[in-house]
């Protein structure tokens, strides 16, 4: 065994002065890497603090309040193709979750070692910058918003304002000789309405989220009073006949659908467990026109995806997903791009040390176009206009996404607001017959997205105007 005193040290340090890291803890997570690097494939070492708040109100009344800090780590090793994880909240156990993870391991290993190689970094970086706000300006705001919510109508019969935020601090070792400091803060707030009139309720939602300052969640009035007055304003509007029809959607539900219909079939672990799937996503097959363009990454800074490296330590990367209509690459841990041949880019993430890195998204975008958004509506002589949304599902290469807001498009103008939009289809041939990409473009700061049990995983989604044809749209038959 390794000196108890290196064991005592670092447990002290671990739980009561986690901002001054010692070369002795340090030294002691070497000292146990290099002690059993040689008995499996790949170890990793993964120590994480995260301190944060949640505030959950409901029609004026705080439902939860609380603050935390959770600290803890986890264990995780490769071989022969099989993975072991051991989480642990004490780090005295340290070495007994080595032993453990590399039983588990070597338990359901058979194949060979797939894991792509990457180059070892040591280095320490923050993107953290500090909540200057205490928790009674927290408490204060969500009332503020609560209050602007319940002033707006006597029909609003139920409404919730709901805050979060969290700095998560993460150290990665890994018997590559990887040794990194990372951190950042991350904000939330999301506010929303339901409002009555007989027999019919409608509903509306806003979220914001920022990695920058507390400040972006405040003087968000107009934002708050819109979500509350559309909930009303929906109680006495038609709804739209289904149809098909050309669409014009907005940049936030543009966002949402590269995300969730397209982003997730990009994801390699759900590609290579699938050969039909990947068959459909063959690197070089055309899914859209010269002007389609998407990209996901995590290394452009400022956005909810971003960071400097994953949960594996490999460094943050822009990929492009589609150039020019054509499917060029996809997003990949270790493990999916040994698996596939392909190079890793930096998309293996997970939610806290609770769970083993997968394949997930970070900043996903369509990249801007050149048509001005005024034209996108000419021509068409009816459809609908979409903006905002308000929930949506996938399955597979099918999706269905309801709008915030909607309105037809008559004669190529915007015309009269209808409600209950819902948008189906099969991605594949929406992109195919996406008509023109518009020359503005907008981030969406307000995604969480879910995947294999890891729920609220910060996202940022961005996209231009879009013009889609053929677009089913759910509604009122007659």
């Amino acid at each position: 065994m390794l000196d108890s005193n290196l064991h005592s040290n670092f447990t002290e340090n671990f739980a009561g002065a986690w901002h001054h890291v010692s070369d002795l803890a340090l030294n002691l997570i070497d000292a146990l890497i290099h002690k059993y690097k040689s008995q499996v494939d790949f170890l990793t070492i993964r120590l994480e603090r995260v301190e944060g708040t949640d505030i959950l109100l409901r029609s004026g009344k705080v439902e939860s309040l609380s603050t935390g800090i959770s600290i803890g780590g986890q264990v995780r090793t490769y071989h022969r193709g099989g993975w072991g994880l051991s989480s642990f909240n004490k780090l005295d156990t340290l070495e007994v979750r080595i032993q453990e993870a590399i039983a588990a391991a070597k338990w359901v290993g058979t194949d060979e070692n797939n894991l792509a190689p990457v180059a070892p970094i040591r280095e320490q970086k923050s993107l953290i910058m500090p909540i200057q706000a205490t928790l009674s300006q927290k408490r204060d705001l969500c009332f503020h918003y609560d209050e602007i919510l319940r002033s707006q109508s006597d029909q609003i019969i139920s409404n919730s304002v709901s805050y979060g935020d969290s700095t998560q601090e993460v150290i990665i070792a890994t018997s590559d000789g990887t040794l990194i400091q990372q951190a950042w803060s991350d904000l939330e707030i999301r506010f929303g309405a339901t409002a009555r009139s007989g027999d019919v309720v409608q509903s509306a939602r806003e979220t914001m989220g920022s990695r920058l300052n507390f400040a972006d969640l405040e003087g968000l009035d107009i934002q708050v009073k819109a979500a509350a007055r559309r909930a009303v304003a929906a109680l006495d509007l038609p709804e739209v006949k289904g149809d098909t029809y050309t669409v014009v959607i907005d940049p936030i539900l543009a966002g949402l659908f590269v995300h969730e219909a397209f982003g997730h079939l990009s994801e390699a672990d759900t590609i290579y467990e699938n050969p039909d799937l990947l068959e459909v996503m063959t690197l070089g097959r055309r899914f859209g026109t010269k002007d389609l363009q998407i990209f996901d990454g995590a290394a452009e800074l400022g956005h909810r995806g971003s960071y400097f490296y994953d949960d594996e330590g490999v460094p943050a990367t822009t990929t492009q997903l589609i150039q020019d209509g054509v499917l060029v690459g996809r997003l990949h841990s270790r493990e999916t791009a040994g698996k596939l041949g392909e190079l890793p880019t930096g998309n293996a993430r997970c939610l806290d040390y609770h769970y083993a890195p997968i394949v997930r998204m970070t900043n996903t975008w369509i990249g801007r176009g050149t048509r001005p958004v005024a034209d996108l509506f000419n021509d068409i002589p009816v459809g609908v206009y979409a903006k905002n949304w308000q929930g949506g599902m996938t399955n597979g290469e099918m999706f269905t996404f309801t709008a915030g807001e909607a309105w037809m498009i008559r004669n190529g103008k915007v015309a009269e607001p209808v409600k209950d939009v819902t948008l189906s289809g099969n991605v594949f041939q929406t992109l195919a017959d996406i008509e023109a990409i518009a020359n503005d473009f907008i981030w969406d700061e307000s995604g969480g997205c879910g995947k294999g049990g890891q729920n609220g995983l910060a996202v940022g989604c961005g996209s231009p105007s879009l013009r889609i044809r053929d677009v089913v749209v759910g509604g009122e038959v007659d």
